[in-house]
């Protein structure tokens, strides 16, 4: 175990980042974008992504692999096992996939929070991936604090308080 001090890692919207214990992951405003967390509480090793869309298939300029879920879940699983992470370990926490705007209610398309949850939950249970928690859907932003030491994730919003999940 290293004595270095924690940092705090921002990761940005259609990023991801991981990282040690007892570093601090943490992503703002997560409206429609969902944050996905990944943590391995053995090796105390974590991820956390800020996604945009669903499947980087629909679209053609998809060269960004952290913008879309299907391609960042994989992206963060393969850094994590570099850092000396075991998939058997790996559990995931989901946060955001808000309804930021309101839409007419059969338009699908505008429906990215709620398509971005359903395939971050899809693309998690292919890989074996258990979800812990979730803090999604409704119709606020949030702000996340990922602890890898701890595995806890802070969840913040303006509208609803904080949530330790």
């Amino acid at each position: 175990m290293s004595n270095s001090p924690a940092k705090t890692i921002i990761v940005g919207m259609a990023d991801l980042s991981v990282s040690k214990s007892p570093d601090v992951l943490t992503t703002l405003g997560l409206g429609s974008c969902v944050g996905i967390v990944l943590h391995d509480a053995v090796n105390k090793i974590g991820g956390l992504a800020h996604v945009m869309l669903p499947d980087s298939k629909t679209i053609t300029n998809n060269s960004n692999i952290a913008k879309f879920v299907d391609t960042a879940v994989v992206d963060m699983l393969e850094k994590m096992k570099r850092l000396g992470a075991n998939k058997i370990h790996i559990k995931a926490k989901l946060i955001g996939g808000a309804q930021m705007f309101s839409v007419v209610a059969n338009n699908e398309k505008m429906k990215i929070g709620e398509r971005n949850v359903e395939a971050s939950v899809l693309i998690l249970k292919n890989l074996n991936i258990p979800i812990l928690a979730q803090e999604v859907g409704k119709n606020y932003g949030r702000t996340v604090e990922f602890n890898i030491a701890t595995g806890a994730v802070l969840v913040k919003t303006i509208s609803q308080g904080n949530k330790l999940i």
